[in-house]
């Protein structure tokens, strides 16, 4: 009889040991099938690298970021506004052939309104059709063109087109950068008027966003949109922060990487 309860009480261990590992993988299926948001400490250095959307805190701080491209009509307009504004911290993700072509509006950027500025490539391309020998190659070359540019070494990357995969993400991460995307698409590329770029900023924006916005030339709307954004984020109770003061908190949010 003893012999029964002993062997009984290993059965019943054994049982609830595989319906927890059931449920864990249940719940890890349910989030990767749903994409739903994944949180991890940036302290964990056993973490695939991953690309950061937004931070979670309480704070009412958002990044205003903005990517160039190509273009020198609409760069200027944002500075002034950002100046006139008031606004001390901003990130500009800068390709590196727009900022070799433009190095006195990067000195703007950098050395006199002391924004961030990180990197956006070199080539216009999706990093994920890439190889990996090619992505380096498109990575490192921005790397050297901007630090010769600005005279800093760039740590954070915005892909061109927001576009990667796990591949890049690792490429990136052995090169020293952090990868940034957004979670608020200001859709100001699409041009749909001052409101609708309005509206959908500051409708979306929440503690810890990043804000995605363009001074590229053919983003013809967002030095008119900014004034309006800045004013509204401000009345409910937003800072403005750059992303590097983001990344500093102890969690992002980022995505699963297929």
């Amino acid at each position: 009889m003893n012999y029964f309860m002993v062997l009984s009480g290993k059965k019943i261990k054994r049982i609830f040991l595989l319906a927890l590992v059931c449920i864990f993988g249940i719940g890890v299926y349910y989030a990767e099938a749903k994409d739903l948001p994944v949180f991890f400490s940036k302290q964990a250095p056993d973490k695939d690298p991953a690309a950061i959307y937004s931070v979670k805190t309480d704070k009412k701080v958002v990044a205003l970021t903005f990517d160039i491209s190509w273009g020198e009509e609409r760069t200027a307009p944002i500075l002034d506004v950002l100046q006139k504004k008031g606004v001390k911290k901003a990130t500009f993700f800068l390709s590196s052939p727009w900022a070799e072509t433009h190095p006195d509006l990067v000195k703007k950027i950098g050395d006199e309104l002391k924004f961030e500025i990180g990197s956006h490539g070199h080539k216009h391309d999706n990093y994920s059709q890439l190889s990996e020998e090619q992505i380096k190659k498109q990575i490192t070359t921005s790397d050297t063109i901007l630090n010769k540019v600005t005279g800093k070494k760039m740590n954070l990357i915005r892909y061109p087109n927001g576009d990667f995969d796990k591949r890049v993400l690792k490429v990136a991460q052995s090169l020293g950068y952090t990868s940034i995307q957004w979670d608020t698409d200001s859709r100001d590329w699409m041009n749909p008027g001052v409101k609708a770029i309005v509206d959908r900023v500051v409708t979306k924006a929440h503690p810890g966003d990043i804000i995605l916005l363009h001074a590229s030339d053919s983003c013809r709307q967002t030095h008119e949109a900014l004034p309006q954004i800045i004013d509204q984020l401000r009345s409910k109770g937003y800072e403005f922060v750059t992303v590097s003061e983001l990344v500093s908190s102890t969690q992002q949010k980022v995505k699963p990487v297929q």
